[in-house]
């Protein structure tokens, strides 16, 4: 009997995705605001990700239970994933893999921290064995572009990366031109890749806390998908949680700058005050002196920068958001975690505010800020 196949593929399997992109899509196909169903592709031997396959693989929902505040009130409740339809793994199915990437319109990526690193192992070679899987993600979609191009060389492909990297579309694009030039590939490939291969920059924001065995998720109820609008673009879905802007630097700038440093500070308000090693963000916000500091950050030494570029109502708006975040009473976010690199989180975080305020006239009074700068701390 044939698979059918599905208009969506997608290259990972985190809770992450499960409880963001493809639960947008799911609840957008009972609207009829998608394309359709996934089908997901484990990219790694990870035994947790082998048993979300073999969850997956019958095309059962999977739970997402949604908890904490949203505007004042506490929320607690179960959704059912529903879009994902097949389940591979690419150590067995790449024939059938490729197969799907021919079919598709739109491919989605989160291939964690590391997943555009490329392997000395990956060659040309690859292109003419057409059994032999890519070890690298970056060479795992060039290998089936370079087959999709001789197939349906005049069919677009939406591509949306949605791994934590700043303009993520831009970067993958780059590297698979890279790749695509040092192995002297056709400049009809290239063309190909620059006319009918849309990579889509994209910010995605939801806090996803904890799996749910064998597959599943809990997540935050405040969930974003910023995308930057790009001509031919085909988006997997309509959702009230994906936002399509001319813009995408807005939201960079205020998740980078407020939550993003509103983290980094109470991390280092963590580590010069040795405080518990287990502390959590909703047990840190608890000290009021740290949240009364926090707070002063927010608006005395962040809002005025925003304000600088006319984004003083969307900061204030946003640090609502994040306060709620923050304060969610089922959430463990620990901040040994966020204290990870501390040092150079600090740099991207902080220091771009600083150094806008004190370019400022006059200089927006910033001591605070300062003060978790100089720190030695991480």
């Amino acid at each position: 009997m044939a698979v059918a196949l599905t208009p969506i593929l997608q290259f990972g399997t985190s809770r992450f995705l499960l409880a963001h992109a493809d639960l947008f899509i799911s609840e957008a196909m009972e609207q009829d605001e998608a394309l359709g169903s996934i089908t997901v592709v484990q990219t790694t031997g990870n035994p947790v990700s082998a048993r979300r396959i073999e969850a997956l693989a019958d095309g059962q929902t999977y739970p997402v239970r949604i908890r904490g505040l949203k505007d004042g009130k506490t929320i607690d409740e179960v959704r059912q994933g529903r879009a994902i339809s097949r389940a591979l793994f690419t150590g067995t199915d790449w024939p059938a893999i490729v197969s799907a990437g021919i079919a598709a319109d739109v491919i989605l990526s989160n291939t964690g921290d590391r997943g555009y690193d490329l392997d000395d192992g990956d060659d040309v070679s690859l292109l003419s064995e057409p059994d032999r899987v890519p070890a690298s993600f970056p060479v795992k979609l060039l290998t089936l572009l370079h087959v999709r191009w001789r197939v349906r060389p005049e069919q677009p492909l939406s591509i949306f990366p949605c791994e934590l990297v700043q303009r993520n579309g831009d970067k993958l694009k780059a590297i698979i031109l890279t790749i695509a030039k040092d192995w002297n590939l056709s400049p009809d490939f290239l063309g190909y890749i620059g006319r009918q291969c849309h990579f889509a920059n994209s910010l995605v924001d939801r806090i996803v806390s904890e799996p749910l065995e064998p597959v599943g998720a809990v997540a935050e109820p405040y969930a974003l998908w910023a995308i930057e609008a790009q001509e031919g673009l085909v988006l997997p879905c309509r959702h009230l949680s994906v936002v399509v802007t001319d813009d995408l630097d807005r939201y960079e700038h205020l998740k980078l700058h407020i939550l993003n440093l509103g983290h980094s500070y109470l991390a280092e308000r963590w580590l010069a005050d040795n405080r518990p090693r287990d502390e959590t963000v909703r047990e840190i916000m608890a000290d009021t002196a740290i949240r009364r500091d926090l707070e002063t950050v927010w608006r005395e030494e962040v809002v005025p920068v925003f304000a600088l570029d006319g984004m003083q109502a969307e900061a204030l708006s946003y640090i609502d958001e994040v306060r709620e975040r923050f304060l969610n009473p089922y959430l463990d976010h620990r901040l040994s975690d966020i204290a990870g690199n501390h040092t150079e989180k600090k740099l991207r975080r902080i220091k771009p505010m600083f150094d806008r305020g004190q370019a400022a006239k006059p200089p927006i009074a910033q001591p605070l800020l300062a003060a978790a700068l100089e720190a030695a701390h991480g």
